[in-house]
């Protein structure tokens, strides 16, 4: 009880100048006013929020990046399929080429049996 002798006591003016009140907060529910409002402990970085153009520069920076690499990749398989198509292209040639290679070979032999024929058949005439 001496406690309260030793207290002085403090007008509420003073008290709401010295310990500032929310005004949007309202009331306190437990009538402590006094009491310091104590606020939950989050370590708030400054500089992890970027602002809005920054946002809209990176994600144009990485759109711009995607399609370059998008770009260089349709590059690249063009130019393999193009290699491949060449590739065909020459097989194909080569074929064609021993394909006339044997026609030619065949052709021969037809025309030296023709000729063998021609001389066969002037040699039975020539005997008579």
């Amino acid at each position: 009880m001496s406690d309260d002798k030793n207290m002085i006591e403090v007008p509420k003016e003073t008290l709401a100048e010295v310990l500032p009140v929310d005004p949007g907060k309202g009331k306190r529910v437990s009538g402590k006013n006094w009491k310091v409002e104590k606020k939950a402990f989050r370590i708030k970085s400054l500089g992890v929020r970027t602002a809005w153009e920054k946002r809209q520069e990176q994600r144009l920076r990485e759109k711009e990046e995607k399609q370059r690499l998008k770009d260089l990749q349709a590059e690249k398989e063009a130019a393999h399929k193009a290699k491949i198509l060449r590739i065909k292209e020459k097989r194909e040639k080569k074929a064609e080429e021993e394909r006339y290679e044997r026609l030619s070979q065949i052709m021969h032999a037809k025309r030296v049996d023709r000729l063998r024929r021609r001389e066969k058949r002037n040699k039975l005439l020539k005997e008579r």
